[in-house]
């Protein structure tokens, strides 16, 4: 029985400025001694996630998968693979998490399945079958070359050969990730099954991975390609040639909303919501804002923004967000800087520990929601280790220009004194633990005051008593130098927002007003009797309006 302060029905809008935990379960919680992460795992630390404040978990994928892509590659959609545990297990995880007032919210990987799904191996034996057409399928050129230009994010076509069928079949990733067929109604009607057997399981919601890759276009166009000074690696490292394409015809397709519009009907009975992950190097923001205007598509998305390597200085900060004022207004952004998908925030953007603070603050304080990946409360470096130690295929193909995804995807460090950093039992862990990362576990900063889980934990808290930073409306970001600047305000609440975005010290005159400097539990800097602030290296002030 979920309890009453899950009321999502009661609650259609909890999602709103929300703030969501990503676990990634490999890398968790070892409960059985395997060196593998697993549910029950999970299960044993909610009371320390409850800890944090977050609203929810986002859980990446736990189903049954021959795990060429580490779960990202689903052979059966509505059961848990024997590594990570049972239904029974995934039920305990929401059981528990609900009866802490924490929400979860599941990874559905819909674009694509593992080629071991029984959908891809009855769809693969000829063209005449009942599952024929659930997957694209092409015939060669006349030559026998694929069908057209696309490439896969994972190197080399995207395209592979099928000598049963004599044709190909696209696959956006892995060769052994064959792409949906969404132009087919009853693949639509299949997805929808899945979403709705596990909300009847009790979830709260879903991480959408590759929201945007669902539907290629019907007539299989070629890609037009980009000019070299239009290239970036926000999605594909840049030694791939998948940057040298402008992706119009592979993702990105207006058909796609049909879709996504059907799977909010499914959720709405539940209250349950939806955050789409859109990965697009020129039209992220764009399409983040299509997917997430009005009430009948998803509720919240993100793009690569703030999981590049770009770095965020105040002008970059105010341009992102200024964009998505352009762009998106209508819709709702949900913001990270770290995921499992990229190399860890402090060692990308070569953050101090001051630096990590202030930007958490930051983000307490934009306009949407926030995902927080685990391990980054602690500070974590991104992991250095060997090509033998590699299991990502994506780091594997493109050493050493890009390692990989292994970096960020280390085991979790709870205790620092105790084996594989009280991760797991196991003589080997599935990846080695970070050896940066022993000295900031879990129990070295929680007996220490200064540490930055607590800064994390304050920020958290901060944004929960203030509406205006989880739902308020601001007035657009603007930049002084290095001193970024906005208000953020609802009924009855008006704060104003100041961040020094360098590790040198800036002064600020504030606008007119009635201001008193809150937060200084987050070290907000304090407000001078003549208005000015004087903010030390990635120091922030927020202010209230007293006379609001």
């Amino acid at each position: 029985m979920i309890p009453s302060k899950i009321d999502n029905v009661a609650n259609p809008d909890w999602w709103r400025g929300a703030i969501i935990y990503q676990i990634y379960p490999r890398s968790y919680q070892d409960s059985n001694g395997d060196g593998i992460g697993d549910l029950l795992g999970i299960v044993s630390r909610i009371p320390y996630i409850a800890s944090l404040g977050v609203d929810a978990i986002w859980i990446s994928p736990f189903f049954t998968s021959p795990m060429k892509d580490f779960g990202y590659d689903v052979s059966d959609y509505c059961d848990v693979d024997p590594m990570f545990g049972t239904l029974a297990d995934f039920d305990a995880v929401v059981d528990t998490a609900h009866r802490f007032g924490i929400r979860v919210m599941i990874d559905l990987v819909l674009s694509h399945t593992s080629d071991q799904h029984p959908w891809f191996r009855e769809s693969v034996q000829s063209r005449e079958n009942p599952k024929a057409d659930w997957f694209v399928w092409a015939d060669p050129k006349p030559d026998g070359t694929p069908p057209n230009n696309w490439l896969s994010i994972f190197g080399g076509s995207g395209w592979q050969w099928s000598p049963r069928r004599e044709q190909y079949y696209q696959h956006n990733f892995l060769t052994s990730q064959p792409d949906l067929n969404f132009h087919n109604m009853e693949v639509h009607e299949a997805l929808l099954d899945v979403a709705t057997f596990w909300l009847h399981r009790g979830v709260d919601g879903f991480r959408l991975d590759t929201i945007n890759f669902y539907t290629c276009d019907k007539d299989l166009r070629d890609n037009p390609g980009l000019p070299k000074d239009l290239r970036n690696a926000t999605i594909a490292p840049a030694v791939n040639p998948y940057n040298h394409q402008e992706h119009i015809y592979d993702k990105n397709r207006p058909e796609n909303l049909e879709f996504l519009r059907k799977l909010r009907a499914v959720m709405q009975p539940y209250g349950a919501a939806a955050v789409g992950e859109v990965g697009d190097a020129q039209r992220g923001l764009e399409i983040m804002g299509e997917y997430t205007r009005g009430d009948d598509l998803m509720q919240m998305c993100y793009a690569f923004e703030f999981l590049s390597d770009t770095q965020p200085t105040a002008a970059r900060i105010v341009k992102v967000m200024q964009d998505v004022d352009r762009v998106a207004s209508d819709g709702w952004a949900c913001w990270a800087f770290s995921n499992h998908d990229v190399m860890r925030h402090a060692t990308r953007w070569n953050l101090s520990t001051g630096a990590q603070r202030m930007f958490i603050t930051l983000i307490m304080a934009l306009r949407g929601s926030v995902c927080i990946y685990q391990g980054e409360e602690l500070g974590l470096p991104e992991a250095q280790l060997r090509f033998e130690d590699l299991q990502d295929p994506y780091g594997i193909e493109f050493w050493p220009e890009f390692k990989g995804r292994d970096g960020c995807r280390t085991p979790m460090v709870w205790d620092a004194e105790a084996q594989n950093a009280g991760f797991s039992s196991a003589a080997r862990t599935w990846l080695p633990i970070g050896e940066a990362h022993r000295e900031l576990a879990v129990t070295a900063q929680e007996t220490d005051p200064s540490a930055l889980l607590h800064h994390y934990r304050k920020a958290i808290h901060f944004r929960h008593n203030h509406a205006a930073l989880r739902v308020g409306s601001h007035d657009g970001l603007k930049s002084d130098g290095d001193v970024i600047y906005f208000t953020r305000e609802t009924e009855g609440e008006k704060l104003f927002c100041v961040f020094n975005v360098s590790d040198s010290p800036s002064s600020f005159q504030m606008p007119n007003g009635d201001w008193r400097s809150i937060g200084q539990e987050l070290g907000s800097a304090t407000i001078n009797v003549d208005g000015w602030l004087h903010l030390g290296p990635w120091q922030a002030c927020v202010a209230l309006d007293r006379a609001y």
